[in-house]
């Protein structure tokens, strides 16, 4: 998608750990939406599971009738690494068959095509990395999929009348060398009436404008210019609500009154949200949190998941330098056994996304419209660590138990087990796999 990748070493893999989940204090629950105050969970090594198609990002994934689907790829338009036709699909009859798809099962959707330059439409490539299922269909087949969008001056420039696209001055470098650009990212919508077979565009969901991206001198980490992506997405009540990694600066960029600390402030994974009928018609409808409420406007600045970040004296530090801390690509779902919601998150430590720890964290608050309930997250505990790898896009997946497939359950909704998948990359060889099951208990 847009990553290098260091010299590396073999180490140990930590395999159990155990974290506390303190249970929210606003508002009443009732007894379902309860969860105990000290969920533990463990790492137990299962059969080593490769999967044999292309992943850079979330799964995205769906039961569309007694099949399951995934949606793993890029497609679309990249001066960088070039065009790409690899975002396809597969089935199974539950999770585990479909994850074991070999290359020939899977298939390409018809998607829309890029659009010229300076043109209204599609720019860039896109990775599904949610779908949401709209419920008043009861066939299945109507998908929304949330995708992380990425682009360059050369494929969106900036066009002053509509304030969109990117302007090349002082740029900052990209990921394969001193000329190559840094991508700038953003988060859309697509549609499906056929079950993900074919797909229409539906436009931006949230992004970040030129006047927020952080330029040379000060921007050396070889990941992102700025912008948002890398998301998940759930829905809640009338909502789908989506975490995010936020990579811009919070506020108007300038060479001169460049602030680190200022722009570490605003970043790490957000929350924005959009009315679940907004989605066939998204653009300018979306809403980010800015502190106090669903309040920023698609393309403002909103406000990060504070317990999330990691404090500058604890090794956090601005996206755009090479030495940052910062957790990125969340994954979350809703736990059925918990009774709350589970996140996943890789962190980055270096350059380019280098890192090599996965973690964890809760929120017990099944509505998250109320108050300060989306935001009711636990400091992130240590699930996994692999030093000698880049671990990128953890996630939870359901198996083939037989509760997995009768409540039809996917990466968004899982129960006391599931299996743990994520991106293993080293110099050499670069693997989207599971070695372990993930086992969650209550403690009464």
């Amino acid at each position: 998608m847009r990553r290098t990748l260091p010299d590396f070493g073999k180490y140990p893999i930590i395999l159990l750990l155990t974290s506390s989940l303190i249970a929210a204090c606003s508002g009443k629950k009732s007894a379902d939406e309860t969860v105990a105050s000290t969920p533990t969970y463990r790492l137990i090594p299962a059969k080593k599971v490769l999967f044999n198609s292309f992943v850079d990002c979330n799964m995205a994934e769906v039961w569309v009738g007694d099949t399951f689907r995934i949606f793993p790829g890029k497609y679309g338009e990249d001066p960088l690494w070039g065009d790409a036709r690899d975002l396809k699909f597969a089935d199974g009859q539950h999770a585990e068959e479909a994850f074991a798809s070999k290359a020939t099962d899977f298939h390409e959707p018809l998607m829309p095509k890029n659009v010229p330059v300076n043109t209204p439409g599609l720019h860039g490539a896109v990775w599904f990395e949610t779908v949401y299922q709209d419920a008043k269909d009861q066939s299945g087949r109507t998908l929304y999929a949330v995708y992380h969008n990425e682009n360059y001056p050369a494929t969106l420039p900036y066009n002053a009348a509509t304030g969109e696209g990117y302007n090349a001055e002082k740029w900052p470098q990209g990921i394969t060398g001193p000329t190559s650009p840094a991508a700038v990212c953003r988060i859309g919508i697509m549609k499906s009436i056929d079950g993900g077979r074919s797909w229409e565009n539906k436009g931006i969901f949230i992004e970040d404008l030129q006047p927020r991206m952080i330029l040379k001198p000060q921007n050396t980490s070889k990941t992102f210019a700025g912008g948002v992506g890398d998301p998940s997405a759930v829905a809640s009540g009338d909502y789908l609500y989506l975490f995010y990694g936020e990579y811009g600066y919070p506020g108007q960029y300038g060479e001169k009154s460049y602030d680190p600390h200022k722009e570490w402030s605003g970043q790490c994974v957000s929350i924005a949200r959009i009315r679940l009928r907004d989605l066939d018609n998204p653009v300018g409808k979306a809403r980010r949190w800015d502190g106090k409420g669903f309040n920023a406007p698609y393309n403002g600045v909103g406000s990060p998941v504070f317990s999330l970040q990691i404090p500058m004296n604890a090794g956090g530090g601005p996206a755009s330098s090479p030495k940052a801390g910062f957790h990125w690509g969340p994954s979350v779902s809703w736990n059925t056994y918990l009774n709350c919601w589970v996140m996943l998150m890789a962190k980055a430590t270096g350059p380019s996304w280098a890192g090599s720890s996965i973690y964890i964290s809760f929120n017990p608050n099944k509505d998250l419209g109320e108050a300060f309930q989306s935001q009711d997250w636990t400091k992130p505990k240590l699930l996994l660590d692999k030093p000698g790898y880049f671990l990128w896009y953890p996630s939870l997946q359901p198996m083939n138990t037989p509760e997995d497939v009768s409540n039809k359950n996917t990466c968004l909704r899982l129960g006391k087990r599931a299996r743990l998948f994520i991106k293993n990359i080293k110099p050499e060889k670069s693997e989207y796999m599971s070695e372990h099951i993930i086992e969650f208990e209550k403690v009464e």
